[in-house]
């Protein structure tokens, strides 16, 4: 499981869903002293939205450097006025590939799908926050569902928060030069000191260097494990590479569990996923189907002590084409406690696929959704290497 460029002296704190992340999040920012960095996929228009909008105007007015950065897709419905707003009381706003011209399109099709996905927020350089909450409330309004989607974040208090301020600095530069505007000086960070005994490690996915940081990470980790491995991703569509490592995993006795989406978001998508269960079963990996609400994590544990929590899914589009965050942990007590969070989860609201319970129609739907996924991946995505 080695491989990861780990950080020593880090205070880790686990927050499942927007209830537990909103308020410490609002809490830090009140806090700030020198700087606020907060990027993210998605920004609603709603209760959510503008306790954070409050707390970031609340930091500027006092004389914080305060940047956001939004993804131009995920938050496209955001209303403007909520923008100017921002900007007005001293915040700065720049939008990632908010617009691309039907040249670019015709010109290079991958591109429409460069997103930046990650959510990632940093503090005075001292405090960051890595996961995969968005900045919407747990239940939409007007939804359907009864219960908070599932998801994860981690408040990282030490030396790592040093390098996310440095990674929300890049980004912010090379935005404002795909933006044609002028880059912006590195925000000014406190020193930061060991608060804790957790090692972590802050990677990255990019179109650049770090194309399979996060896909190495997971394989590596599902390769060298020896009892268990448990996988909740919300869009569950790996690779070759990766499966076989799952079911080999399987076949030297470790004992796998995928906690993956059981409610219909994206048909496609849902479907192929499916497509997958048989091997896997056969492989004798168990596959829970959370049923409670939406899943929107992206979390793993193995063997008790290796964890991960991020923004990125085990699927192409996470894989090949968005800017994601994952924050690999080392340490006992964190990955304890998200095992227990999960198993929690699972007894509550998952329910087990049967692989006999699935008939003809099923297996031909999940079958032709696989199908219409590998053919969109194969026309906007540069061929992938053998075996990956």
């Amino acid at each position: 499981m080695n491989g990861e460029h780990l950080v020593d002296g880090n205070r880790l704190t686990l927050l499942q869903n927007g209830t537990a992340y909103f308020p410490r999040l609002c809490a830090d920012i009140d806090a700030a002293r020198i700087s606020v960095n907060l990027e993210t996929y998605l920004y609603a228009a709603d209760d959510s939205g503008r306790m954070i909008g409050e707390a970031l105007r609340r930091a500027a007015a006092r004389g914080v450097a305060v940047r956001l950065l939004l993804d131009g897709f995920g938050s496209a419905e955001l209303p403007q006025r909520w923008v100017d707003e921002l900007r007005a009381a001293g915040v700065e706003v720049q939008w990632f590939r908010r617009a691309v011209s039907p040249f670019t399109l015709q010109r290079n099709r991958r591109r429409r799908l460069y997103r930046l996905h990650r959510k990632l927020a940093v503090i005075d350089g001292e405090i960051a926050f890595v996961g995969g909450i968005n900045i919407i409330d747990d239940i939409p309004a007007h939804s359907a569902l009864v219960g908070p989607r599932l998801d994860y974040a981690v408040r990282v208090q030490g030396p790592l928060a040093g390098t996310a301020h440095i990674t929300a600095h890049h980004l912010w530069n090379t935005v404002s030069w795909a933006n044609l505007r002028r880059r912006g000086k590195m925000l000014a960070q406190a020193a930061t000191q060991p608060t804790g005994d957790a090692a972590v490690s802050l990677l990255l996915r990019d179109n650049l260097r770090h194309r399979r940081d996060i896909e190495r990470a997971y394989r590596r980790a599902i390769s060298g494990a020896r009892s268990e491995i448990v996988i909740a991703n919300a869009y569950f569509l790996p690779g070759r590479a990766f499966r076989r490592a799952l079911v080999a995993a399987a076949a030297r006795g470790v004992r796998v569990v995928l906690l993956l989406q059981g409610r219909v978001e994206y048909w496609v998508q849902h479907y192929a996923t499916q497509a997958l269960y048989d091997r896997l079963l056969a492989a004798g990996i168990e596959i829970y189907e959370y049923r409670a609400s939406h899943l929107h994590a992206k979390v793993a544990v193995v063997d008790g002590a290796w964890a991960t929590v991020g923004s990125s899914n085990i699927d192409p589009f996470s894989l090949l084409l968005a800017r994601e965050a994952n924050l690999v942990v080392q340490d006992a007590g964190f990955a304890r406690e998200l095992r227990n969070s999960l198993y929690t989860e699972i007894d509550r609201h998952g329910q087990r696929v049967d692989r006999s319970a699935r008939g003809f129609w099923a297996r031909a739907l999940a079958r032709l959704s696989y199908g219409l996924i590998r053919l969109l991946v194969s026309l906007l995505v540069l061929p992938k290497k053998r075996n990956e």
